[in-house]
């Protein structure tokens, strides 16, 4: 058996669907009703990433990603793992979104510890997200958490769901200084007012978390929201943490994807960021042990020029995500 046939039954193994015994219950199921009959595709990314990062157990520590991901979203997600291990596939279902999760855990983790532990962290477009509850580095920070009311809504109901329940409520203590949910659609021109009036100070130190959310914007909301969070470095230091599409994975037929740049290390200091570092999957800091595979095709991108646009062997278009640190301070701001 090959080294990537092993990798694959390693996955395989690792990645058993167990379900919560909460999901069982009337009140969850019928959240997931609603989640299912009335959210947009938008919305329901939110389940969908959550369930990624539930089967994916044993890279993430989200103990809540299963009830906040909901059965039908789990079992989905844990067939096409299924598929892809059967199919002996280069890249098996949730690898991706694992690195990508595991590289924005590093990095706020990095961040805070480089302001001592104290800035504010917002998490725009947060869905399903639980770094409130899970990841330590926050013991000292004010989260912000910015999504549509609705959303916000069935989380903050699910997640009472586990606090009221025995077997539950020792897996949910919240981790960060405090939490604070902002009804907002950042869409729209007054979610930055609407962050402000719910407790968050510009002038205090901020880490900005934008995953996997840009890309699902119109040019020019995403560059609307983008030049709000490079105005802050005029006022504090700030550190952005996002990750970009670039043009090919936009134009697909089945796309469903608006925002991208093929150079968010130039656009972004054309905004008014002093430092910007930028990953692919399978960089040094991007890899985390799951790219191994010199055939992957995350590993055969990186070896492309970030200028071409198309396989040269057979003309696919070259999809790429960027992980992408910015940061800037009014003592570095660019005029």
């Amino acid at each position: 058996m090959s080294d990537h046939q092993n990798d694959l039954q390693d996955v395989a193994q690792r990645l058993e669907l167990k379900l919560p015994h909460l999901l069982f219950t009337d009140k969850v199921r019928a959240l997931h009703e609603t989640i299912e009959k009335e959210w947009d595709s938008l919305q329901q990314s939110a389940c969908q990433t959550a369930a990624g990062r539930a089967l994916w157990k044993h890279m993430i520590n989200d103990p809540v990603a299963g009830l906040l991901a909901g059965e039908t979203y789990l079992r989905n997600f844990h067939e096409k793992i299924q598929k892809d291990y059967l199919n002996n596939a280069r890249e098996v279902s949730g690898v991706i979104l694992a690195v990508r999760t595991l590289w924005f855990d590093s990095k706020v983790k990095a961040a805070l510890d480089s302001s001592n532990g104290g800035a504010q962290v917002v998490l725009l477009g947060a869905g399903m997200d639980a770094r409130a509850y899970r990841l330590n580095c926050l013991k000292e920070s004010d989260v912000f958490e910015v999504d549509f009311p609705e959303l916000l809504q069935v989380k903050t109901t699910l997640l009472q769901a586990a606090m009221e329940s025995t077997g539950e409520h020792q897996n949910l203590m919240m981790t960060a200084n405090s939490l604070t949910r902002v009804a907002a659609d950042i869409r729209n021109n007054d979610w930055f007012e609407k962050l402000q009036i719910s407790g968050f100070s510009p002038v205090k130190n901020t880490v900005w978390v934008l995953e996997g959310i840009l890309y699902y914007l119109s040019h020019t909301h995403a560059m609307q929201v983008l030049n709000i969070i490079a105005d802050q470095c005029a006022l504090t230091h700030t550190v952005l943490l996002a990750d970009f599409m670039n043009k090919p994975s936009t134009t697909l037929s089945n796309s469903i994807f608006h925002f991208y740049s093929d150079w968010p290390d130039h656009l972004l200091p054309s905004l008014g960021f002093s430092h910007v570092d930028l990953s692919q999957i399978g960089d040094p800091d991007a890899h985390f042990g799951l790219m191994h595979d010199p055939l992957n095709l995350f590993n055969k991108l990186r070896n492309l020029p970030r200028s071409q646009q198309t396989y040269p062997d057979d003309g696919k278009p070259c999809c790429r995500l960027y992980l992408v640190q910015a940061s800037g301070s009014p003592s570095q701001t660019i005029p």
